[in-house]
């Protein structure tokens, strides 16, 4: 029997039993929360003199989080004297980063390659994000003979094979999405499909999918478009060309219904353009988690509250849009961690418009009423942020960590 390729020689599985409980204990011990644990358990309500916390029925953790983060750990453990590099974040929290910074797992650039990928070495161990990464990427770490630690989840996964369909089938992927995203980029890499002749455009707002919708429907200026567009499609697109047939897909972590929104519009754009729907495709690439998210955010909002944190990481893509989503509804503040609960009188937070740091007066927090606070968080941000958030509103208001315990 011939030798497997040396591509599938280096993947490597750091999942051993004996290995996953070691790591299983030491993640726990990380990011675990028995307050969160005991609040759900309450129903996700924790009142005390005056103060109530109501925890959003789904936040936090899900499960490609915790397998790309336990593989991270297992990499270390399995090669403790090896060099271990990261490509980019494992996932888009400040937290689990700087943990894994201090098991000296190195994090290489993922927006571009550098020097230090030409560096690698046949006994380097090289673990690949739970975003994913772009082809050109792999095929690099690959050609360097590295070991190589898998993490991309199994969602991410889902969507590259339905853009790779699109491309054997010469259809375009329009991918809803931010086209300097990790994941976005990894995607895009797939939908030019196997032999590179396939095509995609990525866009990120309605009034982005109307500017297309129009050109598909009626042409326009090409050039105007590719500068428009610059940097969110394939090499060689031509709209002319290129939006005749179309599938979408999206980053699995986008707002469901905006991205419902796009399939409709596009579907409708194509319907008045051809009288049917024949060159439209679609798959429902919205990953379960980010949809359970902000379905249970819906569901906090129809109950009264004064005000919303949302914990995460600023650079979250499904944690900003859990910020979209309570912003409609009531003051809502983004924080990454208890510590931008400064006091009574300050909250600072991330604003989204702005896409920059800032310090408010929160009249709520500091009100002599009882008050209501709602707490979510994205896909990304473990329970120990969500416990330290918890006891910080309490502590603010009088109330220490103790009574916060023993209740």
């Amino acid at each position: 029997m011939s030798a497997p390729p040396e591509r599938a020689r280096r993947r490597v599985n750091v999942r051993t039993p004996e290995v996953m409980e070691r790591v299983q204990a030491e993640v726990a011990r990380h990011y675990q929360s028995s307050i969160v644990e005991k609040v759900r358990a309450r129903g996700g309500v924790l009142s005390i003199d005056g103060t109530t916390i109501r925890l959003a029925k789904q936040f936090g953790f899900c499960y490609g989080v915790e397998r790309a983060i336990d593989l991270a750990y297992a990499s270390r453990r399995v090669f403790p004297d090896n060099r271990v590099f990261l490509i980019g974040e494992i996932i888009h929290n400040p937290e689990v980063n700087r943990q894994l910074e201090e098991m000296e797992i190195v994090s290489l650039p993922w927006r571009s390659m550098d020097g230090r990928y030409d560096e690698l070495a046949e006994d380097d161990v090289v673990i690949v994000p739970a975003f994913g990464a772009p082809i050109s990427f792999i095929d690099k770490v690959e050609s360097r003979g590295c070991r190589i630690v898998d993490t991309t989840c199994g969602d991410v996964m889902k969507v590259w094979r339905r853009v790779r369909g699109f491309a054997k089938e010469g259809v375009t992927s329009i991918i809803h999405g931010k086209a300097d995203h990790e994941e976005t980029r990894a995607t895009a890499s797939r939908a030019v499909g196997d032999d590179g002749s396939g095509h995609y455009l990525v866009v990120l707002t309605l009034d982005d999918i109307d500017y297309v919708c129009a050109h598909l429907e009626h042409g326009g200026d090409t050039d105007a478009f590719r500068e428009r567009f610059a940097g969110a499609m394939s090499e060689g697109f031509d709209p002319s060309l290129h939006l005749r047939r179309v599938g979408v897909a999206n980053q699995t972590t986008m707002l469901k219904s905006e991205t419902e929104e796009i399939q409709r519009r596009v579907r409708e754009a194509i319907v008045r353009r051809d009288g049917d729907d024949a060159h439209f495709s679609v798959f429902d690439t919205i990953c379960g988690a980010t949809q359970e998210r902000q379905d249970a955010l819906f569901e906090l909002l129809e109950e009264p509250l004064d005000l919303l944190l949302v914990v995460g990481g600023y650079n979250s893509s499904n944690t900003t849009h859990l910020v979209e989503i309570g912003e409609k509804e009531l003051p809502t503040f983004f924080i990454r961690s208890a510590a931008c609960l400064v006091s009574l009188e300050e909250i600072v937070h991330y604003d989204i418009h702005r896409k920059e740091e800032v310090g408010v007066y929160s009249e709520a927090l500091a009100s002599d009423r009882p008050i209501l606070v709602g707490i979510t968080a994205g896909a990304s941000c473990p329970n120990n942020l969500i416990e330290d958030t918890i006891l910080k509103v309490f502590e603010l208001r009088g109330i220490g960590a103790e009574a916060v315990r023993s209740a």
